[in-house]
Formats: C-alpha cells, structure tokens, sequence
C-alpha cells in the first residue's frame, strides 16, 4: 500500500488534505487512485493510519484517517551522518541508501579536501533536491519520519555542536589501517535507547591532519573494518554494523 507524509498530527476519524503537488501527482496520475482508495500515512510523533481517499481534486486530495498502524519501523538510536561534499550523484546515492538503511539526519559539509565547492545559493537548491530523495527514500522503505538534511559551509561550525550528541564518533582510514578492528563494535553495544549519535565522514580525500587535530579529544576515531571504504560506501557500513547490533536480536 502507497505510503506518503504529513506534518500534522493525528486521531482516529480526521480528515486532512494533500497539498503537496508531487504527492497528488502520484496518488493520481501514477497510482491512479480513486474515491474510497485507501493509502497509509505517516503522522507526526510516529503515528501511522491507513486512511481513506474522500475527495480528489488537481489542487488538493481529501483523506480521513481509518485505522491506526502498530508500527516501529525506526532505529532504536538517532544517528546524524556529517560527511563532506562528496560529487553529487555519489551523494546523492548515499542519501537514499542511508535513509533505507535508518539514518535520521544528514550534514553535508565542505571539508578540507572535499573537490566539490558549494555557494549558497547552489547549496540552496541542492538542498531541496537531497531532500527530495530522502522523502521518497523514506517512503520507499517504511519510515516513519523523513530525515531532515541540511548544508553546512564551514565543517568548524560542527566543532560547536558536538556538545548536542551523546556519542560522536570518527571513521578515520588511519584507525583502520592500523589494525583498529574492536572500537566501532563496543561503542555501538553500549549505546543507550534514543542516545543522539553523530559519525563524521571524510569526503574523497579523507580528513586532513588539520581537522582530526582540532577533533581528537572531542571525538572517538574508529576504524570500518579491514578494507578502506568509498567516501560514499562508509556511512552505509557504520548504519549496517548499528543495525545489526541494535535491532537483530
């Protein structure tokens, strides 16, 4: 069954409406959905209801909720990925991928040696785009809320908002070709329900010296496993390993 957004919150019985244009466009020109066709939609506060088409009009698509959904769909830890700019189509990926794999917010950053520069008025419009995928990657697969993203000029700003997370960990190529095998695993096993997490990624070319420097005593450096992962593949196998850990049981 097709599953779409509100930013409302909900009871049993309510009526609301679709306004957003892409969501009505798909209810009927894709679907093709018609009056008394039933959807799921997710609430606010992580509340899901089948819901029943009342009226459809180009503007606008009357819904009223039907039954509520006992649903969890939801990593048990809320996980930030920062990662520098990384060319956009490989982002672009990692987005979606991410958002499937549970990851709750996305920092996108220009680092050091990230290749792609970014002004403010392009990142405005990558921003929009990115947040697009993430909805219909978060629709695709069962969410319950849509990740925000979000682009940061200066990685340093991230230095002031460390103090926001109950973990903050580092994928560093360094720690991983140095043998670090067991750190990654034993700080996932201790992370508590609903704990704030942030992981920073490199982008193609790594951390600089100058930025694990300024980070080392405010985060811990982990290494991904024996191999060196693409700038791209690494957030996917750190929200795998949580996964695993934390919701296989």
């Amino acid at each position: 069954m097709q599953r779409y957004f509100l930013n409302e919150n909900a009871e049993l019985h309510q009526r609301f409406f679709i306004t957003n244009s892409e969501d009505i466009h798909h209810i009927l020109n894709v679907m093709r959905m018609d009056v008394g066709d039933t959807i799921i939609i997710n609430f606010n506060q992580q509340r899901t209801y089948e819901s029943q088409l009342i009226t459809l009009q180009k503007d606008c698509i009357e819904i009223e909720t039907s039954r509520e959904i006992d649903l969890n769909t939801e990593m048990p830890v809320n996980v930030t990925i920062c990662s520098g700019l990384i060319k956009s189509d490989k982002y672009e990926w990692l987005l979606q991928k991410a958002t499937e794999l549970g990851a709750h917010h996305f920092i996108a950053t220009q680092m050091d040696r990230s290749v792609v520069k970014l002004n403010v008025q392009k990142a405005d419009k990558k921003v929009v785009r990115w947040q697009k995928i993430v909805k219909e990657a978060a629709e695709q697969s069962y969410r319950q809320i849509v990740p925000k993203v979000e682009f940061i000029s200066n990685f340093k700003t991230i230095y002031d908002m460390i103090n926001q997370y109950d973990y903050v960990l580092m994928a560093y190529e360094e720690s991983a070709k140095s043998g670090e095998r067991s750190l990654l695993k034993n700080c996932i096993q201790n992370f508590a329900p609903d704990a704030k997490i942030l992981l920073l990624f490199g982008p193609e070319g790594g951390f600089s010296q100058d930025e694990v420097a300024a980070l080392h005593n405010k985060v811990k450096c982990v290494g991904l496993g024996p191999r060196i992962l693409r700038a791209e593949t690494a957030p996917l196998y750190a929200l795998s390993a949580i996964s695993y850990q934390l919701e296989l049981k």
